[in-house]
């Protein structure tokens, strides 16, 4: 359907829909969105009704918003709701979006911001014209997210000119073909790192994840002829935000990708995040990077987020849906509904089939599903994992093993995901007295990341946010966690003699501060390592895992030899990937079962071992593609 003829459409839709007193002054398609602005918002908002007939008849996402010519003034407007919310509410921050008319405040008492039967939003609204939505002041202030949404503010005119040029090319016509659809493996497929997978059809073109090797140079095959111009594709899905996913997309930018970035809000806020310290880190080992600032902040700008659950149109064909993948904060599987029913696909990411300290197990029922892309990362035979409780057993043991004989704990983590749990386990341990207490220093991005959690608590299982919003006992605010920020007090660290606990970054030893305290410590056998997440192949980490005694590091700018003495575990009960028996148990639970099932993210062997045994198993067509290999759905 082209634009002109939904512009049409919409009209008539409301003409027949809509009572008398409700003016329409204006229509807009805003990326995937039908956007219907009225002087009337209360009325055309009332029950819902109206604006669900809308949205069924047009088989559209609408959004209805007051007419711009009807919301008081921001700085006007801010007095009046510090008028009308009481004092006891505590209200920390007003945040106004003026692309969607709605207004955010943060309260510390969200219930004194709402008042009895929402009379206090109700008479925000009357008064100001602007839609107030009320948060919960995150426990812990998020740098990153402040940014982004002063960011998202400063670029309001530029990013509603790019969502009406989004919205333009989604409505355009289709071919009148029958439907046909392809996979494209562009990266990581019989191999860990730099994923990114390409969906075809005879209208659209979708790019499914961009992320960097991290044992490697290696990039996903950008000149693979499918792929280029960049400019073509309609959308870049980021399943979630390790930089195996995501690290490459700023540079699709650099080199003419111009269309929206989809995926979950605090998977761009954490995006942003890493790619930023990327930049800064090969800033500091005086390597040349593959973008800089500038590209990271047009992603940004150029992302579009979406809530679990919410399905989208991305292109004239194809529909996305984001379900949770149990992985890492805000991560997601993406569901594609193709044509008008005619297909339906899904791309898992990393996924864990399993309930963790932090999330729900993946999301394992969808409407329809014809073929399931899925990582195999623990896809061998013999992969398999202790429980969440067996490692937090474990890894309590090992550092009380380490703290008992005086030594220092170092535990490589990635900023986002294991590093909470980790955090959340040694808390636990230390409050129940099962380990001697001592500090325990979170170096690198972690205390960011973990502030970036707090701000989304939707997305944490009921447990936690119950424990830390319900209950007031939010255990990532104990005093035994210290922040490392600064090069002294790094160092100071690691010359003190007394026993402590260090959670640093990058998980895979690829770089980052983790190496100034294994450097420093792994001499000494009284010390003790404990990796706690996946270590791809070709990296420092998997060298270490494998037996590594000696070690050849750079030490400001000199080579150094580093006898490896210091006791080094492995605790994969905290990885965030499925193991093989939760592989199985999720493909064998998906309700529809699947026709086909494309693994990737996993060594060969791995990928090949899953393929084979989900086939033996249960009479599916199973595959291991090679990357730059094709597989036609339809």
């Amino acid at each position: 359907m082209s634009f002109e003829s939904l512009m049409e459409q919409t009209r008539e839709v409301l003409k027949e829909v809509l009572p008398e007193g409700i003016e329409v002054t204006d229509i807009e398609l805003e990326g995937p969105h039908v956007v219907i602005y009225t002087k009337q918002l209360d009325a055309f908002l009332s029950g819902g009704e109206l604006l669900r007939q809308v949205a069924q008849r047009l088989h559209r996402r609408v959004l209805v918003r007051s007419d711009p010519g009807s919301l008081v003034d921001p700085k006007q407007a801010e007095a009046v709701i510090r008028e009308l919310v009481p004092a006891g509410a505590e209200i920390s921050h007003i945040y106004f979006e003026p692309e969607t008319g709605e207004v955010s405040i943060e309260a510390a008492n969200p219930g004194a911001a709402i008042g009895r039967q929402a009379s206090v939003l109700n008479e925000i609204k009357r008064q100001i014209g602007w839609v107030p939505t009320v948060v919960r002041t995150p426990p812990i202030p998020s740098k990153t997210v402040e940014e982004v949404r002063t960011y998202m503010r400063t670029v309001f005119d530029e990013r509603r000119k790019f969502l009406k040029k989004v919205g333009t090319r989604i409505a355009r016509d289709r071919l009148p073909d029958k439907i046909w659809a392809r996979s494209t493996a562009l990266g990581g497929y019989r191999e860990v790192g730099r994923s990114a997978h390409l969906l075809t059809t005879q209208n659209s073109k979708i790019l499914i994840d961009c992320g960097i090797d991290p044992g490697s140079d290696r990039t996903p095959f950008f000149n693979a002829p499918e792929a280029m111009p960049l400019e073509n594709l309609d959308a870049v899905v980021v399943t979630h935000a390790h930089l195996d996913h995501c690290g490459l997309v700023p540079t699709l930018i650099k080199y003419g990708y111009t269309g929206p970035v989809y995926c979950t809000a605090p998977t761009r806020d954490l995006m942003a995040l890493m790619l930023l310290d990327a930049i800064k880190v090969s800033n500091q080992e005086a390597r040349r990077g593959l973008y800089d600032s500038s590209h990271v902040r047009e992603l940004v700008a150029h992302t579009v987020p979406l809530r679990w659950g919410e399905t989208t149109d991305i292109a004239p064909d194809v529909r996305l849906t984001l379900h949770n993948a149990g992985h890492i904060l805000g991560s997601s599987i993406c569901h594609f509904h193709l044509g008008d029913g005619d297909y339906n696909m899904a791309y898992s990411g990393d996924i864990k089939f399993e309930r963790t300290w932090l999330f729900n197990p993946a999301t394992n029922r969808f409407p329809r599903l014809e073929t399931l892309v899925m990582e195999s990362t623990y896809g061998g035979y013999r992969d398999t994992q202790l429980s969440r409780t067996a490692a937090a057993e474990e890894l309590g043991h090992f550092v009380e093993k380490v703290l008992t004989r005086r030594g220092h704990v170092l535990v490589p983590v990635f900023a986002v995901g294991r590093s909470q749990e980790v955090m959340l386990v040694l808390e636990e341990k230390m409050r129940e007295g099962k380990i001697p207490k001592v500090p325990i220093y979170l170096d690198g991005m972690i205390f960011e990341a973990t502030a970036i959690h707090t701000a989304y608590p939707e997305y944490l299982n009921s447990q936690l946010r119950t424990q830390i919003f319900q209950q007031g006992d939010n255990p990532f605010l104990s005093d035994i966690f210290q922040r490392v920020d600064s090069n002294q007090k790094r160092m100071g660290i690691i010359d003190d003699r007394n026993p402590s606990i260090v959670l640093a970054t990058s998980g895979m030893m690829s770089g980052g501060p983790v190496m100034e305290y294994f450097r420093a410590w792994a001499p000494d056998e009284l010390n003790g390592m404990a990796f706690a997440g996946y270590q791809a192949e070709g990296t420092f980490g998997r060298r270490l895992q494998r037996g590594l005694h000696e070690a050849t590091l750079m030490d400001q700018g000199r080579t150094v030899t580093v006898p490896v003495k210091m006791e080094i575990t492995n605790c994969e009960g905290f990885s965030g990937h499925s193991d093989r028996v939760q592989l199985m148990n999720y493909v064998a639970t998906l309700e529809p079962r699947p026709q086909r099932v494309l693994l990737c993210h996993g060594e060969e062997s791995k990928s090949l071992d899953l393929a084979s045994s989900l086939h033996k198993r249960f009479g599916l067509e199973t595959r291991a593609p090679y990357n730059l290999e094709t597989v036609r759905m339809i």
